[in-house]
């Protein structure tokens, strides 16, 4: 804690501590500047996850989350595509697309159509041996939503997954892409119209206006390229593990922690939390 309020003192003389949150674990300091030149200041700290914010508003009353590698720790499609045999080819498209250097909707269907013959019993096992939720997910929605927060699972990926991941965690909206079938088998097709980063943003501000909140009170999180949009317009725009493209314009990245640390960053305690 001196550290951190040497490195502010730098910025600002008058920076102070605030308080505990939770004594030992997550703190607050009180800071003037810019945020940008306080969190770079601020990170330099080992093992410390930083929140740069005004006092107002602590507590967020909409939560807009990212799936794969967000809400959960894997890449579904990628996971999907080892029961083809196709996991490594897959899997260097995903990665491409999520750092921004492939146009996402051509990298999804040209993903999709390689599992194509693919049988539908494939995903409950996937499901069932591959997907794990990500430290603290399902403590952050849940303790939100007893806080009277809303949530939305807004995925690149497919409701197959999502709908049963959404269930599982706590989330009350879910939007993700549809898989198309033959029979009981894969098409190698996915349902127009596709989830990308705009339709991430649309989802957001749309459920925004529809519980009529301020910009400011939407916290979203997201890891990769096609969840920069939504990151954006959020009031706390979150990166979790997040890839650079994103990161650089996140307003906070989780590095250290679980997502549970967002509780922290809302001044809430662990006492409160609602374990997940």
């Amino acid at each position: 804690m001196d550290r951190a309020l040497g490195l502010l003192r730098e910025i600002d003389p008058k920076a102070s501590f605030g308080s505990w949150i939770d004594e030992g674990d997550a703190a607050d300091l009180v800071a003037a500047g810019d945020a940008a030149a306080i969190r770079w200041a601020l990170e330099s700290l080992p093992g410390a996850d930083v929140v740069v914010q005004p006092p107002e508003p602590r507590f967020r009353k909409l939560l807009v989350a990212d799936m794969d590698s967000t809400i959960i720790g894997q890449e579904c499609i990628d996971e999907l595509a080892d029961f083809a045999g196709l996991k490594r080819e897959i899997a260097d498209i995903t990665e491409r697309a999520m750092q921004g250097k492939l146009d996402f909707k051509a990298a999804l269907r040209e993903r999709v159509a390689l599992l194509s013959g693919l049988e539908e019993d494939a995903i409950a096992r996937c499901l069932a041996e591959r997907v794990v939720p990500n430290p603290g997910a399902a403590t952050l929605v849940r303790t939100m939503g007893v806080g009277g927060a809303r949530s939305l699972l807004v995925s690149g990926g497919f409701l197959s997954f999502a709908e049963p991941v959404a269930k599982m965690i706590g989330f009350e909206r879910v939007r993700a892409n549809r898989l198309l079938f033959d029979g009981t088998q894969l098409s190698g097709r996915v349902e127009d119209p596709i989830v990308d980063a705009r339709a991430k943003l649309d989802s957001l501000i749309e459920a925004r206006g529809e519980f009529g909140l301020d910009p400011q009170q939407v916290l979203a999180i997201g890891d990769g390229a096609n969840d920069r949009l939504m990151i954006e317009e959020a009031g706390l725009g979150v990166a979790y593990r997040g890839k650079p493209i994103l990161t650089e314009v996140s307003d906070a990245r989780i590095e250290h922690h679980g997502l549970d640390a967002l509780l922290w960053a809302q001044g809430i305690r662990k006492k409160e939390w609602v374990r997940g």
